[in-house]
């Protein structure tokens, strides 16, 4: 490498201007001509790409090289020169879906979409289940997750319960919060790191759930080590590439049980011999969670 090159990560997106997280300190970087030539199908450097970098005579840089992804969460965006992959995060290590207790009462369903996205993409899911405080016992509503076999921590955010036990989670790794306005991501992430001062913004009491405050894609680091984004837009992602047929695929509980329907393009809904209908009649599947798949084998949001 070059002795005014230098690698590192990018920590900030917006307007075709990339902040870069080096051993020698931040760079605002723009992309090499070169990169761009040609017609992008994608974004050709987003939140979390690792990358080689120039730096000029006046400090800022230029991305020369972006290197290639393990795995990025990404959104289509149907343009009319054809369609296009946004990027809302590259390289997370996991995904943390923030859903409150109550205030505003927590969509499962959306929770259910959140997670076929994590499984289909092959992104480890945790559920943050917040305000905690608002509630009796929070298990009530979300220990059937912890039933499938996802991690589920259950914090407040205004009380400190669970707190250290999310940052040993976030410790050393690229997480990407979600979830609902007025969940509590951004006070989540202020209680965890206090110097970020996030902007946060109060959940309508009329509409019963919160505004966005989220604008700049961004990546902030953890005194523990690790970043996390904050990266709404996953209520709008859109399983574009996905088919009725692999959807099954997506429900830990239900991927196990389709070798035992008698038909190999059962569709779960109607056919005899179904091992998953029989599983939901038997109560050995959730059938809130069944409910969700019919939605989202539908299309449905």
């Amino acid at each position: 490498m070059e002795k005014n090159q230098l690698r590192g990560l990018i920590v900030k997106a917006q307007s075709g201007f990339f902040t870069v997280r080096t051993d020698d300190g931040l760079v605002v970087c723009q992309l090499r001509g070169k990169l761009k030539q040609g017609r992008a199908t994608g974004d050709i450097a987003a939140l979390g790409d690792k990358v080689r970098i120039t730096i000029l005579d006046d400090g800022s840089g230029v991305i020369e090289e972006v290197e290639e992804r393990k795995k990025a969460i990404t959104r289509l965006d149907p343009r009319p020169q054809g369609e296009y992959q946004q990027i809302l995060l590259a390289n997370p290590d996991q995904a943390v879906f923030v859903f409150a207790c109550a205030h505003p009462n927590p969509k499962l369903k959306m929770l259910d979409r959140f997670l076929v996205i994590a499984e289909k993409q092959k992104i480890p899911a945790v559920i943050v289940a917040n305000k905690i405080d608002l509630v009796d016992d929070a298990r009530n509503i979300f220990g059937l997750y912890e039933r499938l076999g996802y991690l589920v921590v259950y914090v407040s955010a205004k009380r400190g319960d669970g707190l250290d036990e999310l940052k040993k989670i976030l410790a050393g790794k690229i997480s990407a919060f979600a979830g609902p306005s007025g969940a509590g991501k951004s006070s989540l992430l202020n209680a965890l790191h206090p110097t970020l001062e996030l902007e946060t913004a109060e959940v309508s009491t009329a509409m019963n759930k919160g505004k966005h405050t989220t604008v700049t894609r961004e990546l902030f680091a953890l005194d523990d080590g690790g970043y996390v984004a904050d990266t709404p837009g996953w209520k709008s992602l859109a399983l574009w590439d996905t088919t009725p047929e692999e959807m099954d695929a997506y429900f830990p509980e239900l991927r196990e049980l389709v070798q035992h329907c008698q038909f190999s393009d059962c569709t779960h809904i109607h056919e005899p011999g179904c091992a998953v209908v029989k599983a939901v009649e038997e109560g050995n599947v959730f059938r809130e969670r069944y409910e969700s798949y019919l939605r989202l084998r539908e299309g449905e949001k």
